[in-house]
C-alpha cells in the first residue's frame, strides 16, 4: 500500500514532493570536500545554501533539505580548513623566507 493518496485521474490533484536536483550534489560535493580536495568546500556551501533556501522557498513541492543542509555544513567545514591550509602554507613560505634571510645576511665574506 501507498503511503501517499492516490492523485485523481486526469491533470491537477496532489503529487509526492519531488526531491531537489542539487541536494544530492551539495552532500556529494561536501563529502569530497572534507575527505578528498578541500576546494570542493566553498562550492558545496554555495550549492546547500542555496538548494536550502529553494527547498524552503518551495511550500512543500521539493524535499531533500536535510541532503543539501549537510552538504552546506561539510562545505563550510571544508572551506574552513581550505583557508587554514592556505594560512599554512603561506606562514611557512614566509618564515622560510625570513630564514634564509637571516642565514644570508648573518655570513661573513
Amino acid at each position: 500500500m501507498s503511503s501517499y493518496p492516490t492523485a485523481p485521474q486526469g491533470n491537477g490533484g496532489w503529487r509526492p514532493p519531488e526531491k531537489h536536483p542539487q541536494s544530492t550534489l551539495a552532500l556529494v560535493l561536501g563529502i569530497l570536500g572534507l575527505v578528498i580536495c578541500s576546494i570542493l568546500g566553498p562550492f558545496a556551501w554555495y550549492i546547500g545554501g542555496k538548494a536550502v533556501s529553494e527547498i524552503d522557498a518551495s511550500g512543500g513541492r521539493y524535499e531533500g533539505r536535510s541532503e543539501a543542509n549537510a552538504g552546506k555544513i561539510l562545505g563550510i567545514i571544508g572551506t574552513v580548513l581550505l583557508g587554514l591550509g592556505v594560512l599554512m602554507i603561506v606562514a611557512v613560505v614566509f618564515f622560510g623566507f625570513l630564514g634564509v634571510m637571516a642565514s644570508s645576511s648573518s655570513s661573513t665574506y
